[in-house]
């Protein structure tokens, strides 16, 4: 796979088809793909041992820090017992937002063991807390994410490409919204693909943000708000995010939107802009959103998407 020369073809291979591999060969994805060397295990210790979260048959232990965010980072694991590889998220207990033990629960909520490959929701292997200090979340591991997909094939995606995709992404956030929840931070950095068998299915993750938007039993909406601070990754929130307005379904899909224009052109007229602080820079992020014409945004796209 490294030796072919077209990269958009082989990220097309990717998603729509199962190779013999199990999973993509990237070089900056290799914590997916193969076992972690010692080198590696012995950077993650505590009081100098190796980290083992969890209890029971549920103990797992932690290989390398493969991501991080605002939360806090995520860790390579390895079950003790069947030695499955895992993702672990660790989040301080003193966070001033803790997000774990919420977005344990929109885990299993949405988590279907019936028919979960379906649905594109990773499992929930453990969630609890670690001695030092840490609350831990266990999913599935999963394969890269559309961001650095789409890196790696020279941020270029055929429109088929795209449009298998945009496919996917639709019925993910279609099963959100059927269990009465939206996203909120819709965008290429929370679809990861799937591992092994499952290399063409597109998860979505990353669901501390998320909110009810209508009532489990009665199925009544969230009333219409105004002063709600923006919530999301500025790139693709909705207009009506940056202007304080509660989200709902259609914020998810708006941000979809964005996200099928960005893998098509490769990049969003709001992108690069400088200001002297981060309110100031999404003010005028807000401002090139809403000065843009549609036709503005998708000149230069196939008609599909005019």
């Amino acid at each position: 796979m490294n030796n072919v020369k077209n990269s958009t073809k082989i990220c097309q291979k990717i998603i729509s088809t199962k190779p013999t591999i199990k999973a993509p060969v990237m070089s900056r994805m290799q914590h997916h793909t193969k076992r972690i060397d010692d080198f590696y295990v012995r950077q993650v210790t505590y009081n100098n041992k190796d980290v083992i979260v969890g209890i029971g048959n549920y103990k797992y232990k932690l290989l390398s820090k493969i991501g991080s965010g605002s939360f806090g980072d995520v860790y390579l694991g390895e079950n003790k017992i069947t030695h499955e590889q895992v993702a672990v998220k660790l989040e301080h207990k003193k966070n001033r937002f803790p997000q774990l033990l919420f977005e344990s629960k929109i885990y299993r909520l949405l988590y279907n063991s019936n028919n979960s490959n379906f649905n594109g929701i990773p499992r929930i292997h453990w969630y609890g807390t670690h001695e030092a200090g840490y609350n831990v979340l266990v999913l599935a591991l999963l394969g890269p994410n559309l961001e650095d997909l789409f890196n790696y094939c020279s941020r270029t995606f055929t429109l088929k490409t795209v449009l298998m995709l945009a496919d996917q992404m639709i019925v993910r956030l279609q099963y959100v919204h059927s269990r009465n929840l939206i996203h909120r931070d819709v965008k290429p950095d929370n679809f990861l693909m799937g591992l092994g068998d499952n290399c063409s299915l597109l998860y979505l993750i990353d669901f501390g943000l998320a909110k009810k938007y209508r009532d489990f039993k009665t199925q009544e909406h969230i009333p219409y708000r105004e002063g709600r601070s923006l919530t999301g990754t500025a790139r693709y929130a909705s207009i009506n995010a940056h202007m304080g307005i509660e989200q709902s379904r259609r914020d998810d899909l708006e941000s979809l939107g964005y996200i099928l224009i960005y893998l098509l052109k490769g990049s969003l007229p709001w992108q690069g802009l400088r200001a002297a602080n981060k309110k100031q820079k999404y003010e005028k992020i807000h401002e090139k959103k809403t000065t843009t014409t549609t036709e503005s945004l998708t000149k230069g796209c196939p008609y599909e998407f005019t």
